[in-house]
C-alpha cells in the first residue's frame, strides 16, 4: 500500500523528535481473511519495504501455512510503521575502538499514537471482519488495557469495537464499527521462550475454526 503524502506528512509532524527510522507501509488485500497487527518493524523490514519480512516474518509464514494460507490472502502492518532505535556506544573487540550502534526497541505509547492515522487508514481500507494482533503492542492499540495475551491468546473476542484515534489526535475513542479480534503471542516470542512453540501452534490452529 502506498500512504496517501498528506497522511505521511501528519504522521512525520507528529513522530518529530522520536528516534523513528524510515516507514515501512502495510501490504496486502482489501477484505482480507486476516488482518495482521504486528509491534513495529524492524531494519530488515525498512531495508525491504516488505512487512514481517525478518526471521519472525518467517515463523508468521509457518503460521498462516498451518491453516492453509499465504502471504497474499491477509493484510499486514503493525501499530508503527517506522523502525524505533536507541543509540548505544559499545566497545568493538574486532575494531578496537567505541562505536555507535542502533539496536531495535520497543514503540513508546506516544509513537503509537503518532502512528495511529496509518493503522486507521489501513483498517478502512482493508475492511477485515478479523484482526489478529501479534504481541502486547497490538492488543493495547485496538482494545486499550482491559485484555492480557496470557489470558486471551488464541481466543476470539467477537463483534467488539477497537480504538481509534480521536477527532483532536491527542488520544483514542471506541470505534462505530465492531470486529473479531484474536489475540496471540508475537511470532518472535519462540525466540526467547521456546516453551511457547506449541501453544503458537495450537492458537493459530484454533483461528482456522474462526475462519470456517
Amino acid at each position: 500500500m502506498k500512504y496517501p503524502k498528506d497522511l505521511i506528512d501528519k504522521v512525520n509532524k507528529s513522530s518529530a523528535g522520536f528516534k523513528l527510522e524510515g516507514i515501512n507501509e502495510g501490504a496486502g488485500p482489501k477484505n482480507p481473511a486476516l488482518m495482521i497487527v504486528g509491534e513495529a518493524p524492524g531494519r530488515e523490514e525498512i531495508e525491504s519495504h516488505i512487512p514481517f519480512h525478518g526471521a519472525s516474518g518467517k515463523e508468521l509464514m509457518k503460521s498462516l501455512a498451518s491453516i492453509g494460507l499465504k502471504r497474499s490472502d491477509v493484510y499486514i502492518t503493525s501499530a508503527v510503521r517506522s523502525r524505533p532505535y536507541n543509540i548505544r556506544k559499545v566497545f568493538s573487540k574486532k575494531e578496537n575502538k567505541e562505536v555507535t550502534k542502533y539496536p531495535n526497541r520497543k514503540p513508546t505509547q506516544k509513537e503509537v499514537l503518532a502512528h495511529a492515522p496509518f493503522l486507521d487508514y489501513e483498517i478502512s481500507y482493508a475492511k477485515p471482519k478479523i484482526i489478529v494482533t501479534v504481541g502486547t503492542t497490538a492488543l493495547m492499540r485496538l482494545l486499550g488495557k482491559k485484555y492480557a495475551i496470557s489470558d486471551w491468546h488464541g481466543k476470539a473476542i467477537k463483534d467488539t469495537p477497537i480504538l481509534q484515534l480521536n477527532q483532536n489526535e491527542d488520544g483514542y475513542v471506541w470505534s462505530k464499527e465492531k470486529y473479531t479480534v484474536i489475540p496471540m503471542y508475537h511470532p518472535a516470542a519462540v525466540f526467547y521462550n521456546r516453551k511457547l512453540t506449541e501453544t503458537i501452534k495450537s492458537d493459530w490452529l484454533n483461528i482456522k475454526d474462526y475462519l470456517n
